[in-house]
């Protein structure tokens, strides 16, 4: 009886293993886990540990979320995760900007509506995200009068190891960090695509600027040695995109001009970096957020991960 439970137990771990390392097609893969299944319903032997039971769902789990969900379902799966998890009745609620960030401001209107949220006041990080606020009934105040938040909730462009983030791909980074900044908790959510192992090459940093003189600064910036090697571009058309797509300098929620700041290299030393561009004369802010994140709430292909 032993050696035919060992046996059993050899073909069941033999099909996890190949179901779940091997590039097969999707029919196939359902074919090995099916017979997977069936020696398993008649081996003697039920497994109680781990090995089997995370094997044998780990690659239809992947598989699934890849072939079904798109940048976008994940984007909404962590906005509404960040919501349900970290925003309470009672609390002050900083609200981010841009495409992720939208999920989340989404989820508080859904649950304020269905009344599983109450008493709750939200402080929108740009114009955008005050529209949808508004537009779906999330009471609204400032940092005037609420200087203290509860928690934030915002997206990033890159997110690095030690989860510096380089954020203002949309134009708002000034009032994301004044609002984030005041936040008990900060909590980023992403896609899998804007984990990095270092800022810079992945992403332009965005550099708020006033326009008197901003061609002046712009030089000034470059300049820093913490900023050698990046080429600065003016970010031209609509703020809230750095991509050029208008003959006009693109004007900020604030009015400023934001230079994208675009490396080849890694950069070695954000926080440093970050000292350096605010210290200089004629910026406004930067789009390095070093120190701030609480937790990083990340949607791939095979789920939902947390990072602290």
């Amino acid at each position: 009886w032993i050696m035919k439970r060992r046996y059993e137990e050899a073909q069941l771990f033999l099909l996890f293993t190949v179901a779940s390392t091997q590039p097969f097609h999707p029919e196939t893969m359902k074919l090995l886990f099916a017979l997977a299944c069936i020696a398993s319903s008649t081996s003697a032997f039920v497994p109680t540990t781990r090995t089997f039971a995370r094997r044998s769902w780990a690659a239809p789990s992947a598989l699934n979320m890849a072939e079904a969900l798109t940048q976008d379902e994940l984007k909404k799966m962590v906005g509404y995760k960040s919501v349900d998890d970290y925003v309470k009745s009672g609390m002050v609620v900083g609200l981010g900007t841009g495409s992720t960030a939208y999920y989340a401001v989404e989820r508080v209107g859904e649950k304020l509506k269905s009344g599983e949220l109450e008493d709750i006041v939200c402080i929108p990080t740009s114009i955008r995200t005050k529209e949808q606020a508004e537009e779906l009934g999330i009471p609204l105040v400032t940092l005037d009068t609420h200087s203290k938040l509860d928690v934030a909730i915002d997206g990033a462009d890159e997110v690095d190891p030690d989860l510096n983030l380089v954020k203002g791909g949309g134009g708002a980074l000034l009032r994301e960090k004044m609002v984030e900044v005041c936040a008990e908790k900060f909590i980023v959510i992403v896609d899998e695509s804007k984990i990095c192992d270092g800022l810079g090459p992945g992403f332009p940093v965005p550099v708020e600027i006033t326009p008197f003189c901003h061609e002046h600064t712009l030089r000034t910036v470059a300049a820093l040695p913490s900023c050698a090697g990046c080429e600065p571009v003016l970010r031209m058309g609509s703020s809230s995109s750095n991509v050029n797509d208008g003959d006009e300098i693109a004007v900020t929620d604030n009015g400023n001009y934001i230079v994208d700041l675009h490396f080849k290299e890694p950069i070695t030393d954000a926080p440093k970096m970050a000292s350096e561009i605010k210290a200089t004369v004629g910026v406004v802010d930067h789009g390095l957020f070093c120190g701030l994140t609480t937790a990083v709430i990340i949607a791939g292909s095979d789920g939902i991960s947390v990072k602290e």
